[in-house]
């Protein structure tokens, strides 16, 4: 490997041990290859700075954010959960099953893990605690169910990745809808499995229809927005930008004057909070994909496909080589850092053995999702104790048999395409 490409990722490296975060780490990094190597020229990364963010799908970004943001604020979280507890709470662990339920329905307008696990959590840890679920096992369950955010569509990395790759966002949403599916079955599974056996039952009785059908009306127009987008989006109606903008606006019509929750004070807070997480992004967009031309230009993914190839042909060790590295990456880098290098580098590697790049792209964020369950990194084990006041490794230890069902589930989605494929075919 050429010593710049060497030296940029031992850069990354040392930075990020020394706490750096990862866009800055990585822009840092790229600075000193430039100063090594003066064919990169004095302004490649201002060009790719602003380059790299000058692309309309990117756009969706900031709208998306903005409409969980806005979402999070008002009260479509607990009226999503009044739907999950109808529906589920009845159930052996109903209130974690209620918990993961809800998670599914909130991934499907946040589009973002930790503010699921943030909107989820806030309400439903307290919940359980207060029913005498432990707060481990309680805090663990909001916590794994919060990755659904980043597989329900809209989803932000799948946005990512679709501008990084070229692959059609409106193909990747409709593509995630069944693995969000599978992923929440599995972890429903392993709650119940749990609550059995700690004796956590659900409540005495199931809902009667009526009362599912009241909790639907009183939820109907959050219910309303996955449908709106994807509908928007697969009808050929909008794009995801254009579905993004239709999203927030729509919430701010309904939290603001029909559930009148969105008082100035917090529209302020939610404009404070687009602004902050965008900017976040945004950084490790631009640095990344200024990272990947490097990549590029020294002929990186071309040695990739023939380092990984000249190690097998088979395709199922080739891919579970993949995955046991991505799992590993998960544990130490940004998730979007991950997919905007990974991506473009390890989608020729796929395509080579006949993979669709639809299907890699749910493969690759399903396990990198799991890195927002792995310390050091792993954001949602951060969000999740600070909203029960347990320590991290508590939380880390009692997540545990999440991750591992999340494993077996992301096995099924590698090795069966038709569950990422179906619904495009």
């Amino acid at each position: 490997m050429d010593p710049i490409i060497i030296l940029i990722f031992a850069g990354i490296f040392l930075f990020l041990i020394l706490g750096v975060p990862i866009g800055f780490a990585i822009g840092l990094s790229i600075m000193a290859a430039m100063f090594f190597d003066s064919s990169l020229g004095g302004t490649f990364l201002i060009q790719k700075l602003i380059g790299s963010l000058d692309l309309f799908p990117l756009l969706a970004v900031p709208f998306f954010i903005m409409a969980g943001e806005i979402m999070q604020k008002g009260s479509m979280a607990t009226r999503l959960l009044e739907v999950s507890r109808a529906l589920v709470g009845h159930v052996t662990g109903g209130m974690a099953q209620v918990s993961v339920l809800t998670s599914l329905f909130y991934g499907a307008l946040s589009g973002s893990s930790p503010a699921t696990v943030a909107a989820v959590g806030g309400i439903m840890i307290p919940s359980m605690v207060k029913e005498k679920y432990g707060k481990p096992f309680a805090t663990a369950v909001c916590t794994a169910a919060g990755c659904l955010g980043v597989l329900i569509p809209p989803s932000v990395p799948l946005i990512i990745y679709g501008v990084a790759t070229g692959v059609s966002v409106g193909d990747l949403f409709i593509a995630g809808i069944i693995p969000g599916l599978v992923i929440a079955l599995c972890l429903m599974i392993v709650s119940y499995v749990i609550s059995k056996r700690k004796g956590y039952s659900g409540k005495d009785k199931r809902s009667s229809f009526k009362e599912l059908m009241q909790a639907v009306y009183h939820a109907k127009f959050a219910l309303l927005v996955p449908i709106i987008v994807l509908g928007g989006i697969y009808g050929g109606i909008t794009t995801p930008t254009e579905a993004a903008v239709i999203a927030t606006v729509y919430a701010l019509i309904i939290e603001g004057f029909i559930h009148r929750e969105l008082t100035f004070t917090k529209l302020y807070d939610v404009l404070k909070g687009t602004v902050l997480t965008s900017a976040s992004i945004f950084i490790v967009v631009a640095t990344a994909t200024a990272l990947g031309d490097i990549l590029t230009v020294y002929n990186v993914p071309d040695q990739m496909v023939n380092l990984l190839t000249g190690l097998t042909e088979n395709p199922i060790i080739l891919l579970l080589l993949i995955n046991v590295f991505l799992l590993i990456i998960g544990t130490f880098m940004d998730a979007l850092a991950s997919i905007l290098i990974l991506g473009p580098l390890l989608l020729p590697v796929v395509t080579h053995i006949g993979m669709d790049p639809v299907h890699f792209g749910i493969m690759l964020i399903v396990n990198l999702s799991l890195g927002f369950l792995t310390p050091p990194v792993g954001v949602n084990l951060f969000v999740g104790s600070g909203i029960a006041k347990i320590s991290l490794e508590r939380l880390s230890i009692a997540v545990v048999p999440f991750l591992l069902i999340s494993i077996v589930a992301l096995m099924f989605i590698t090795f069966i395409p038709e569950i990422s494929l179906f619904l495009l075919k």
